[in-house]
């Protein structure tokens, strides 16, 4: 009668059971042990435990921790199978205390495993993503180059529109870049991953620009292409449209514009079927609209549906804190794209921070390219700047030369100490704080801080 129970309980156990003597000799098996460790009952019983664990059918064996210790053990095994697998073995002792058999048991956990391991993948892939985000925001703010308090505010308020649907209108003189927030704009959105299409409304013949805006259908006018052609109101849905120049969109094309902006639909040229578009609206322009209404040549009914949030982004001359930031900026920039090591000699960054800029960022970045392409030396001249003139030369008086210094009885040491000073005076007019004279000099916070106690300059 205990045969059979014993016989019913390795059946039906959904564990796998092996009972063993004392000295590790497997007794008997459950069923189920091809599953967990690809080997018949057959094929266990009569041998050792230690037989088994050498020819790695149980690694390591339970049974021979049991034995070795005298008390329950627990431990986790690797199969041939490749299984993963709790095993608990429990020593049987008769009424003098001395062991007599070894029950085993065995848990198949490979997919409670398995789960584990996918959900650690995740957690790492998950960190990953995270950073790579982290690090493409740190990119998109650093792109703007962003140190004067009217520029913080502008990113402000960019960052608190970006992920809505309201259509936004960027003005600002041409350069100083528009376009770059628009692109802000767009990868700030839940839009990001779908299409941002730009067009310059000044640079289609007015002829065109509907068949480019609308599309056509196949054959639907002389020279149209066979195959037809999809306008940019169908490739922007579920993105965003950027119409740069809009002062410039012909005034027939202003109404069919607010037409699709009213009614979210599109019928291309030659085709009889509107299509629904979804897309968000970004325009930017550098003339003054209003004025452009009294001349009748800007509608103003569709004025007033773009002109939801205006954002006007200021001049490079008026915002003086970002120009040192930026040059620095876009000469290391154009460093590494040129394989380069330019710098700027302290006179003709003087006179780059004094400059107008009348072309904004553009023109500060056009500039900058073709120095470090064009100028023989790494250091930047005075001289190499393309509005340089003997007369434009402001700073000289605070940028002495060596000879002057020299001329002066000066030693080497004293000589350094005085252009060190120069520096940080300039540095110190420049900028707002001693985080922005650290950037712009290319030092810590701590040494500017040390610097200018050291010249007692307050």
């Amino acid at each position: 009668m205990i045969e059979r129970e014993i016989e019913a309980i390795l059946h039906a156990s959904h564990d796998n059971i092996v009972i063993t003597d004392e000295k590790g000799l497997v007794l008997r098996a459950s069923q189920n042990c091809r599953d967990i460790y690809g080997h018949d009952v057959s094929e266990l019983t009569g041998q050792t435990v230690y037989e088994l664990q050498k020819r790695g059918i149980f690694s390591p064996s339970v049974t021979i921790e049991v034995l070795k210790k005298k008390k329950e053990v627990q431990l986790m095994q690797k199969t041939e199978t490749g299984k993963v697998v709790m095993a608990t073995g429990i020593p049987v002792y008769d009424e003098h205390q001395c062991m007599k058999r070894v029950i085993s048991f065995s848990h198949d956990l490979t997919e409670l495993q398995r789960l584990k391991e996918d959900y650690q993948q995740l957690e790492v892939k998950m960190k990953t993503y995270q950073l790579e985000v982290e690090e493409l925001r740190e990119q998109q703010s650093n792109e703007m180059v962003i140190r004067s308090e009217s520029m913080k505010k502008v990113w402000s308020i960019i960052n608190r529109v970006a992920d809505s649907d309201a259509t936004v209108v960027l003005l600002g003189e041409s350069g100083v870049g528009k376009t770059a927030f628009a692109h802000a704009l767009h990868y700030g959105s839940e839009r990001k991953e779908e299409p941002f299409i730009e067009i310059n409304c000044g640079a289609i013949p007015a002829s065109l620009f509907e068949s480019e805006m609308f599309g056509y259908e196949a054959g639907s006018f002389t020279g149209a292409s066979t195959k037809g052609k999809i306008g940019k109101f169908e490739l922007a849905h579920n993105g965003t449209l950027f119409l740069d120049e809009i002062g410039e969109l012909p005034l027939d094309m202003q109404v069919k514009l607010l037409k699709v902006l009213q009614e979210k639909t599109v019928t291309k040229i030659g085709g009889e079927r509107a299509k629904h578009v979804n897309f968000r609206l970004i325009v930017a322009t550098n003339q003054p609209l209003e004025e452009m209404i009294k001349k009748g040549t800007f509608r103003e009914d569709l004025f007033y549906r773009l002109h939801v949030i205006p954002i006007t982004i200021p001049p490079l001359r008026e915002r003086k804190e970002d120009i040192a930031a930026l040059l620095y900026h876009v000469l290391h920039k154009q460093n590494e794209k040129y394989n380069m090591k330019k710098f700027f000699h302290a006179e003709a960054l003087n006179l780059l921070l004094e400059h107008p800029w009348p072309g904004n960022v553009r023109e500060l970045q056009n500039t900058i390219e073709r120095l470090v392409l064009i100028t023989d030396e790494n250091s930047i001249s005075p001289q190499d700047l393309p509005f340089y003139s003997e007369n434009s030369s402001s700073g000289k008086e605070e940028w002495e030369t060596l000879d002057t210094l020299t001329s002066q009885g000066m030693t080497l040491q004293q000589a350094l100490a005085e252009v060190e000073k120069n520096w940080l005076v300039r540095a110190y007019r420049q900028c707002q704080t001693t985080y922005e004279m650290a950037d712009v000099l290319g030092i810590s916070q701590p040494t500017v801080v040390r610097r200018l106690r050291k010249y007692n300059i307050k």
